[in-house]
């Protein structure tokens, strides 16, 4: 199946960019960083400002920065600075002991044998939010796709996590996300070239930002606290930070604030964005959304039937897992050399900036064939193996998402339910850029139809 011709992507410039081109893609849009030879080579070595920077497709060489030798490889200052205002020193930023009790404390909870329960809260939040699109659907309305799915995402992330219901924030916080996306997430000269120590100058508006965020994050905790012992349930993921951070005083209420964030920054913006990549390539590929639609006929995808379905799913995780592909929500990990360290014929000098793209790696011509086609064949039982370190849209190693099952499981669950009740087409035909800004976004929200579909209950 061919990709649609719809479906744009960046042009990659055909020779290395002047420190004024790289300052310039990595303001507008990072996926054009990489030039189009670095798409059918193991290494691209260039530099910025006489920084060695390399960008690695080579599976032995990935799997030496991010596993073998990962301790010889710490986040930069550039990646540090766009984060630290959503997450502040939460997991996703963490490090050394901190890092690992965070760790220790989150993923049992996100595991697969703690997936049932999760998924249960997620079949309840897609059933509230279903009425809203049949009524646009009936009224003929086009729908903001992207905008339903970052609403459904951040109510599951809310109730299967922290058992709260995020309506009365989910308006305030997407403004803010979405503001704070366009004014402070996209780096500037001194942001590049600045240790960490030293401010640059938007890093004063980056603290303000901070300061709202941080405030609505609070506020969030403070309606989750009013609403223990009224619940019934058993401990969620919310108790088992409280209780990882009870006993530091103001330093531990600040750490479970930072947690609290991290996890509902993590458990929908990323979850949201592979439903919208999913609905625009299922837009131009009816065959699929017939297959999908199949598959999920006559199975229960409600808070009882979800966790037994998903094993039935095979075909809609498999288009799930293809837009992880073609828009991985990370589309590049960005590490700096601590030290000097070798592997194979591969220098890395201390100081050295090291790319890891999976943005170019999912579209490398060595890795894949018809890397630019929609093929959720890819992924199909029985089909060939995936390379090992040429598929990463949670990344890999020590710092490979701790979510990684509950999104994948999520993403497949919305995606079934959705497109069992509705066939999903374009609203216009205008091109749908990818950008990346922290994560992998499109530059604009297109309009969407929903029909309902023939037979569907």
């Amino acid at each position: 199946m061919s990709e649609p011709l719809s479906l744009a992507v960046p042009a990659a410039p055909k020779r290395s960019l002047s420190w004024r081109g790289v300052l310039r893609a990595a303001r507008d849009n990072p996926l054009q960083l990489w030039t189009d030879a670095a798409y059918a080579q193991d290494i691209e070595q260039q530099s910025f400002l006489g920084k060695p920077r390399l960008l690695l497709n080579a599976p032995d060489a990935i799997q030496h920065v991010l596993i073998r030798e990962a301790g010889n490889f710490r986040r930069t200052a550039p990646s540090i600075r766009l984060l630290r205002p959503f997450v502040g020193r939460g997991l996703l930023l963490s490090e050394g002991e901190l890092w690992r009790r965070q760790r220790r404390v989150i993923a049992p909870t996100l595991a697969p044998r703690a997936l049932p329960p999760l998924m249960a809260e997620a079949a309840r939040a897609i059933s509230a939010a279903l009425p809203a699109l049949d009524t646009a659907a009936a009224a003929a309305t086009p729908v903001d796709l992207l905008a339903a799915m970052q609403g459904l995402a951040l109510d599951i992330a809310g109730r299967s996590m922290f058992s709260v219901a995020m309506e009365v924030f989910g308006v305030e916080m997407r403004q803010m996300f979405t503001a704070a996306s366009r004014n402070i997430s996209r780096p500037d000269f001194f942001d590049l070239v600045l240790p960490i120590g030293i401010p640059s100058p938007r890093d004063f508006r980056r603290w303000w930002f901070q300061r709202r965020w941080m405030g609505l994050i609070s506020r969030i905790i403070a309606a989750r606290e009013a609403t223990d012992g009224k619940t019934g349930d058993g401990a969620d993921l919310f108790d088992l930070l409280r209780t990882a951070c009870a006993g530091d005083g103001p330093e531990g209420a600040r750490q479970l604030r930072d947690e609290v964030a991290t996890m509902i920054i993590a458990g929908h913006e990323t979850t949201a964005l592979t439903l919208f990549w999913s609905a625009l390539l299922l837009a131009a590929a009816p065959e699929v959304q017939a297959r999908i639609a199949a598959e999920a006929d006559g199975l229960d995808l409600g808070p009882d039937g979800a966790p037994a379905a998903l094993e039935r799913l095979s075909y809609t995780r498999a288009v799930v897992s293809e837009a992880l592909r073609l828009y991985p929500p990370a589309a590049v990990i960005v590490r700096e050399a601590i030290a000097e360290t070798r592997c194979g014929a591969i220098t890395f000098p201390r100081g050295a900036l090291v790319f890891i793209a999976p943005w170019v790696l999912h579209r490398h011509r060595k890795l894949w064939t018809a890397p630019g086609h929609f093929d959720p064949g890819r992924f199909l039982p029985g089909a060939a193996p995936v390379p090992r370190f040429a598929y990463l849209p949670f990344g890999a190693g020590p710092r490979v998402c701790v979510g990684a099952q509950f999104a994948l499981a999520e993403a497949t669950l919305v995606l079934a339910t959705l497109v069992r009740r509705f066939v999903i087409t374009r609203g216009d035909e205008a091109p749908v850029m990818p950008v990346s800004v922290v994560t992998t976004q499109p530059d604009r929200a297109p309009p969407f139809h929903l029909a309902a579909r023939p037979g569907a209950a």
